[in-house]
């Protein structure tokens, strides 16, 4: 799953960004999405660590 980059376009202009250009977007769509797998694959790995197949809230956290 990707964000789109009209998700990521409006992240930049919420952030304060007059223009965004379509490959600054994608830029930072990939890097969001590339975030977001990484702390999941941290955070199931702490739940399997701790015997349990549900990921928490806390695993989330402990995985950022």
């Amino acid at each position: 799953m990707q964000i789109s980059k009209l998700t990521a376009k409006r992240i930049l202009k919420d952030s304060g960004a007059e223009r965004v250009s379509d490959s600054a977007a994608e830029e930072l769509a990939d890097l969001i999405t590339g975030f977001s797998y990484s702390v999941a694959k941290k955070a199931v790995a702490l739940a399997a660590h701790a015997k349990r197949k549900t990921v928490n809230k806390s695993d989330v956290e402990l995985a950022k």
